[in-house]
């Protein structure tokens, strides 16, 4: 299968965000986690079908098994880019061209604490770096990302000079990384609103979640000029994890206006893969792909704008009733439609008053089987609880 030249690669990244998915790359970073092969390829080809153009499938330099796995990925066919993920090293590009990527993300620590603790090196030394893997990446014709990893806590001169540098050598990006997530969504803004402008490179943001800010940082990030967001299914990652993918999909598209392509209906199956590789349940109420994004136990109205931020259909689910302590009387004739009777104003604010108390009582919503019960005893006056006696509701 012949890899995608860098013309092709460009082209295919030309929408006004483009999102890069690294599910296989940092994703599997996650604390526990490790894909098998066929999950791997699996989770490739449902992001190629939702539309992310460019994924990040993993770093060959880590081993035979990992070089298989990237290499099979990029000979599948898929209609994204594939990119690998490389340390600053001709050793490490080397590795990437044996499996045919069509793109690489080149990574060096930007900040003067880890490049003199994890380095022990000087600022000097990583601009050398960056030139040398990156040149050779440029003479293959690869596409090329300059990762700065810790960009946030970089000193702006630099992280400028490292752009530019990355620039001149033939980078087709640069990628500000808040590695450790210690950035915050304003502060994020007005250093990529000026490393752009002065740099004069598109630039891409890598945001961690260790302040629960990742999704809002790449926000920040796009809204100040950057057109390429790095991102995970799930939000999966080490540490506190990334910017979810379904996030910043669905954030962009309706907070900030900017459509990056993606099908958001196609990500709750790309969500449900990762979680059975990875182990990392959907929590019901995880924004865009939860169960419960979408339930309601406080009131409907005839509107559902009026309540809800978007049509659930647009990411392939649907609204549901929750029966249950803050459920209100338009709710339970809502639900009692929903199981075929028809329940008047009186006989709805009776159950009410029962469902409360039963819900109170058992710590939780009630299913729709519980709320017949439960009406059925109403209409019968048969005590639901074993205590006062009820009278049976007037006809």
């Amino acid at each position: 299968m012949r890899m995608k030249t860098k013309n092709e690669v460009v082209d295919r990244l030309n929408a006004p965000l483009c999102i890069c998915d690294s599910t296989l790359g940092s994703g599997e970073q996650t604390a526990g986690a490790v894909f098998s092969n066929i999950e791997k390829f699996r989770i490739a080809q449902l992001l190629d079908e939702a539309g992310v153009p460019q994924i990040d499938v993993g770093t060959p330099a880590f081993g035979l098994d990992e070089k298989a796995s990237v290499r099979h990925i990029a000979r599948m066919g898929l209609g994204a880019s594939i990119m690998s993920s490389n340390r600053a090293d001709i050793a490490d590009i080397n590795a990437s061209l044996e499996c045919d990527v069509d793109s690489v993300s080149i990574a060096l620590p930007t900040s003067d604490i880890q490049i003199a603790n994890l380095l022990g090196k000087d600022r000097e030394w990583v601009l050398n770096k960056i030139y040398e893997s990156t040149t050779y990446a440029a003479e293959h014709g690869l596409y090329i990302c300059v990762v700065a990893e810790d960009a946030s806590r970089a000193d702006l001169g630099f992280l400028i000079d490292v752009a530019k540098e990355a620039k001149e050598a033939g980078a087709d990006r640069f990628a500000y990384s808040d590695s450790v997530g210690v950035e915050d969504p304003f502060t994020a803004n007005e250093r990529i609103r000026m490393l752009k402008q002065i740099a004069g490179i598109d630039i891409e943001v890598i945001a961690h979640n260790d302040f629960g800010m990742a999704t809002a940082n790449t926000l920040a990030a796009v809204k100040a000029g950057a057109r390429f967001a790095r991102v995970t299914a799930m939000g999966i990652g080490q540490r506190a994890g990334s910017a979810p993918l379904e996030e910043v999909v669905m954030a962009s598209k309706h907070l900030l206006s900017t459509d990056s392509g993606v099908d958001p209906a196609k990500l709750p199956a790309v969500a449900q893969a990762v979680s059975k590789a990875s182990g990392v349940a959907i929590w019901p109420s995880k924004p865009i792909i939860g169960p419960n994004c979408f339930a309601q136990e406080t009131g409907i109205v005839n509107n559902p704008q009026v309540t809800e931020p978007y049509d659930p259909a647009e990411v392939g689910l649907k609204r549901s009733l929750v029966i249950g302590k803050h459920s209100v009387r338009n709710t339970i004739v809502a639900a009692m439609a929903e199981i075929g009777i028809e329940i008047g104003r009186n006989d709805a604010e009776n159950l009410l008053v029962t469902v409360r108390k039963a819900s109170a009582q058992m710590h939780r919503s009630l299913t729709p089987d519980e709320l017949l019960l439960l009406y059925e005893d109403l209409m019968t006056g048969n005590n639901s609880f074993g205590d006062e006696p009820q009278a049976p509701a007037q006809q």
